[in-house]
Formats: C-alpha cells, sequence, structure tokens
C-alpha cells in the first residue's frame, strides 16, 4: 500500500488543482485550510476513496482527523478492512 500517498496526490491533483501540481502540496498540507477541498470535494474525495480501495467510510468518520492530508487519508485507507466481494 505504500503507492497510496501517490494515488491520493494524483486525484486530488487533477480533480481539485486543475492538474496543476504544486511543491506546496505536502503529505501533511491540510485540504480545508488551504481551500483545496471544501465540503462538497469531500464528498467527492469519499466516493472516490471507498470505489477505489474497495472500503466503507462510516458518516462519522469523515472528519479531519481522518481525511484532511494525503497523510492523513492513507492512514486511515490503511486502518480499514477490505469489503468482501459478492
Amino acid at each position: 500500500m505504500a503507492d497510496i500517498e501517490p494515488q491520493i496526490r494524483a486525484f486530488i491533483v487533477e480533480n481539485f488543482l486543475f492538474g496543476e501540481d504544486s511543491a506546496d502540496l505536502t503529505p501533511e498540507s491540510s485540504f480545508l485550510e488551504s481551500g483545496i477541498i471544501d465540503s462538497t470535494g469531500v464528498l467527492e474525495l469519499v466516493g472516490y476513496i471507498e470505489k477505489t480501495y474497495n472500503i466503507k467510510i462510516r458518516d462519522e468518520e469523515i472528519v479531519p482527523e481522518n481525511l484532511d492530508s494525503i497523510r492523513r487519508l492513507a492512514k486511515f485507507i490503511q486502518s480499514k478492512p477490505l469489503l468482501l466481494a459478492k
């Protein structure tokens, strides 16, 4: 799962920075404080994460501690069990 951070970064750059990568976007950069993602963007990010990593994110897990930077998000994803295919 070492490739989670680059995948998240690529998604953020493509969908929220409109393809313009920036050295200012570090693994610890807050998406909310830097204005990269708003509340609607959080929902888009959650949908991407659930689909890409085959996990379920509960409403109570949608908090900055889990989703507000590349690093926090990667750690959160790694902590989640994969959904079993039906």
